[in-house]
């Protein structure tokens, strides 16, 4: 005999299909990828014309020019959205792609943990030379 939890009650056919129920967390992760997909564009968009005006730079000239607050933050930010960007993106396919429960959690885990430690190495670097070390 199956036993039915109570709240499983609550939550519609699709809802339950979609495995959100009530709380719309789908909904908010379709936003955050929306969102970080815009501050993408303006920040992808700078970066470009950054590398292209840098190619055959020096490596000194590229330190001084990261070095400047402007183009540390905005590499900072850039980083930032990059990273949040991917890290929604591959949930989404592990948690559509992905049907085993551990194989998923583990999957889910040490992609996070890979974009957090890439990019902590990231803003680490920009910062290093920002501040001349």
């Amino acid at each position: 005999m199956a036993s039915h939890h109570p709240q499983k009650r609550l939550v519609g056919p699709l809802g339950r299909a979609r495995g959100l129920g009530s709380a719309k967390h789908g909904m908010q992760h379709w936003w955050a990828q929306r969102v970080s997909a815009v501050a993408l564009v303006p920040l992808t968009l700078w970066f470009v014309y950054s590398v292209v005006h840098l190619t055959g730079a020096d490596q000194a000239i590229v330190l001084t020019w990261l070095s400047k607050p402007a183009s540390a933050i905005l590499m900072s930010l850039f980083i930032v959205a990059m990273f949040y960007h991917l890290s929604l993106g591959l949930q989404v396919v592990i948690e559509d792609y992905v049907h085993r429960e551990g194989v998923k959690l583990t999957s889910l885990l040490l992609i996070k943990g890979l974009i957090v430690l890439t990019a902590a190495a990231a803003l680490f670097t920009v910062l290093h030379v920002a501040v001349g070390g």
